[in-house]
């Protein structure tokens, strides 16, 4: 059976979501003319709010009952999502993003960058008004977290040498961590503590699951599924799953062209490289990761009790791995 995004996931916070978007808008006034239009820009270009509707649905799993409080939650997790991605496209030099103008492209690099920073700040400003010391240090220390993430996968790009290892290590930091606040932040405003540790498993192994995907997808989609092109990851000699994997299970020549791939960067051998990875059993070996960090999220998220938002949360894992069947 095809899992129907509002009915199987949506559903039991649907009032909640269309009121937290509401005040995702209101966070972003700022007296600052530019500082608005660029904020605006970024969140409506966002996706599909994934993470605040986890944030929301983590709510009503842990029991709680006026979800106004996960609402801010869930918008402040959005914001800085998207200024996560403001400083990515920077960072990446992206011209487009799920098919629209970056805020990099649209105005300047010191614009973006600035009003991702302004993001973040706002972000933390709607936080303590939460008055949790609790949820204010896990987002603190999460949030360091994230941008260490992202240095590791800077310094790791260029270097055939990155071992999966490191590359989890890098996925955790940027991807699966704000997961991990959303889910986990849900807990601990809704006064569950003895929930935090399964929800932040779950959101953990989720996140990861969730990266690889989307690594898979750089050589099995095309731009318009992908929102970005084909080999951008290779072009930037960014060492993802598929490509340390191929280097595991090819010699010669074929090893070559991925190592080499990797340490210059650039699309000159793309087709080859794609083929490689295609060929290799890479893929084979990357969807049965996913497949793994997906079983052991579902795992960590039976520790809750059965209830329809637990289920779509169960909708959603299931939903988001079969992206690659």
């Amino acid at each position: 059976m095809a899992i129907d995004f509002k009915q199987d996931i949506l559903a039991p916070v649907a009032t909640d979501f269309a009121a937290m978007d509401k005040f995702i808008n209101e966070g972003i006034t700022s007296k600052v003319a530019l500082v608005m239009a660029v904020s605006k820009h970024v969140v409506e270009a966002g996706g599909k709010r994934m993470r605040p509707i986890m944030c929301l649905l983590a709510a009503k799993a842990c029991g709680a009952q006026d979800l106004a409080p996960h609402r801010k939650l869930a918008a402040i997790i959005e914001m800085l999502h998207t200024a996560t991605l403001v400083h990515d496209d920077v960072v990446d030099e992206s011209g487009l993003r799920r098919g629209r103008p970056t805020a990099n492209a649209t105005w300047n690099n010191q614009t973006a960058v600035l009003v991702g920073d302004f993001l973040i700040s706002r972000a933390f400003d709607l936080l303590v008004d939460l008055n949790d010391m609790v949820l204010l240090k896990d987002f603190s220390t999460g949030t360091c977290e994230i941008a260490e993430g992202e240095v590791l996968q800077l310094q790791a790009q260029h270097d055939p040498e990155t071992t999966e290892q490191t590359y989890l290590d890098i996925i955790h930091g940027k991807t699966s961590r704000l997961f991990e606040l959303a889910t986990e932040g849900a807990a601990i405003l809704s006064n569950t503590p003895q929930y935090r540790e399964p929800l932040r498993l779950f959101a953990g192994h989720f996140g990861n699951a969730f990266q690889i995907i989307d690594d898979i997808l750089d050589y099995t989609s095309d731009a318009e599924t992908l929102g970005k092109n084909i080999g951008d990851d290779l072009m930037e000699g960014k060492p993802t799953l598929p490509l340390i994997s191929a280097l595991q299970h090819t010699t010669g020549e074929q090893h070559a062209i991925v190592r080499r791939s990797i340490a210059t960067g650039g699309v000159e051998q793309l087709d080859q490289v794609i083929q490689i990875v295609q060929q290799s059993g890479a893929l084979d070996y990357c969807r049965q990761r996913a497949e793994e960090e997906t079983q052991a999220a579902l795992a960590a998220l039976s520790q809750l009790p059965e209830s329809e938002a637990r289920q779509a949360l169960f909708n959603l894992t299931e939903m988001a791995l079969h992206r690659i069947q």
